[in-house]
């Protein structure tokens, strides 16, 4: 895979979007991933890069993502893992530490806390951005509700001046 930015074409404002919510959604999978196989950040990176973005399954084409974005935010999600998990817990009921939550939820909370740690999109765009793969994950079920209430306590901690 080729990142040079002088090979690349000129991207519409709508593409790049598709491609950081790509990003995002790779970010879950992969983190899940992670979680399941106990492989490192860096093995899984070059998995996806090689083998999951713009890879072709059964003639369907998946998303090209942004190579920036999914990077970023899968090595900020490892290095500040235990914050994001204590913001998580926080915002969470007593009853449901993060180590109970359905392991999907466990790996977008983390890809999201990374971004509102450290990431440059607005919360809101962060919170509407994961709130859809979480639908995607769970079409039929309360579980977009869910993230939406816990990225929305968890960004008001992270990046209160935004609120």
């Amino acid at each position: 895979m080729t990142t040079d930015s002088a090979e690349q074409p000129k991207l519409s404002n709508n593409q790049k979007r598709k491609m950081r919510s790509a990003s995002r959604l790779y970010a879950v999978q992969a983190l899940f991933q992670m979680e399941q196989s106990s492989q490192t950040v860096d093995r899984v990176i070059v998995e996806f890069l090689d083998f999951r973005f713009g890879a072709v399954y059964d003639g369907d084409e998946m998303q090209e993502g942004d190579v920036a974005l999914f990077q970023k935010t899968m090595r900020d999600a490892v290095n500040w893992q235990a914050r994001i998990d204590q913001m998580t817990d926080r915002a969470l009921v007593a009853k449901w530490p993060i180590a109970r939550i359905d392991p999907t939820l466990r790996a977008l909370f983390r890809a999201a806390g990374a971004e509102l740690i450290e990431g440059e999109a607005p919360p809101k765009v962060v919170i509407t951005e994961f709130v859809d793969v979480a639908r995607a994950f769970f079409p039929d079920g309360k579980e977009p509700k869910f993230v939406n209430a816990v990225l929305d306590h968890m960004a008001r901690e992270a990046k209160p001046e935004a609120f």
